[in-house]
């Protein structure tokens, strides 16, 4: 599942290059048959429908149509619209992952994730346990199984919000993890930024590299769009090289030039 409003779904945005990484990715175009993409406004959605077959508009207060820059209003009240939908699937009895639109995806990621823990959350500073709470968490990507345990953590987490105003949700999240593992019982696991590249903690290794997020990339979708595209371009490279050269190791790409942390 991933979300988008008008901004990140117009032609040549972060939607279509977006759902583009599925079918250069190295054996996920199937995934694409179980994506869902969220509309947060009316334009969102009908241009979602263009692109890909399963999309659907949640009905909000708000006009998110324009672009939601980092921390504004819009944006936090976005992404809170996105936890309680988030909640409701859970509640229907379906696990889902959440991937932000502006994240690229390469390989399947569910080979890093295991079936032990109730939430699996890639990282904005991994330290080298994947079970380790002194990990920093990036809600953009992440998978949860549902059941009544992580349906109580979707509930604690929302409320949490009365608790920390004004923050966005993965600050929160970062604010309650422990309390969330003490208190809940809640399974959290990390996943290595070896495979779950960050434009903070960038990845490399492209032998390894299952995603890309363009995160915490405060001059805005400007500037993540030419970033993410030179990935993309690094990539096809990279899947043109013979075998033989591909383990070497020696290909990698170069750092974002454009986003600013």
């Amino acid at each position: 599942m991933t979300s988008v409003n008008w901004a990140w779904a117009q032609q040549d945005s972060l939607l279509d290059l977006f759902l583009q990484s599925f079918r250069t990715g190295e054996n996920i175009e199937h995934f694409l048959k179980h994506l869902l993409v969220v509309a947060f406004d009316g334009l969102a959605f009908e241009r979602c429908k263009v692109v890909h077959p399963y999309c659907y508009q949640l009905m909000v207060d708000m006009d998110f149509t324009g672009q939601q820059g980092f921390l504004t209003k819009g944006y936090i009240e976005l992404v809170w619209a996105k936890v309680e939908l988030q909640r409701y699937i859970l509640e229907q009895g379906y696990n889902f992952l959440f991937t932000d639109v502006d994240i690229i995806w390469f390989r399947n990621p569910f080979k890093h994730i295991t079936v032990y823990a109730d939430m699996t959350t890639s990282s904005d500073g991994y330290i080298g346990d994947p079970d380790d709470i002194n990990n920093s968490p990036n809600t953009g990507f992440f998978y949860v199984k549902s059941s009544n345990i992580t349906v109580q953590m979707m509930r604690y987490w929302h409320d949490a919000r009365k608790r920390f105003p004004p923050h966005h949700e993965q600050a929160i999240f970062i604010n309650i993890k422990q309390e969330l593992v003490n208190s809940l019982g809640i399974k959290l696991q990390f996943v290595d930024t070896k495979y779950f590249g960050t434009f903070g903690q960038f990845s490399t290794d492209l032998n390894k590299i299952c995603t890309m997020h363009a995160n915490a990339c405060v001059n805005g979708l400007g500037a993540k769009l030419p970033d993410l595209k030179g990935l993309m371009e690094y990539w096809k490279n990279y899947t043109a090289l013979p075998i033989e050269e591909k383990k070497k190791g020696l290909f990698t790409w170069r750092k974002p030039t454009n986003c600013r942390l």
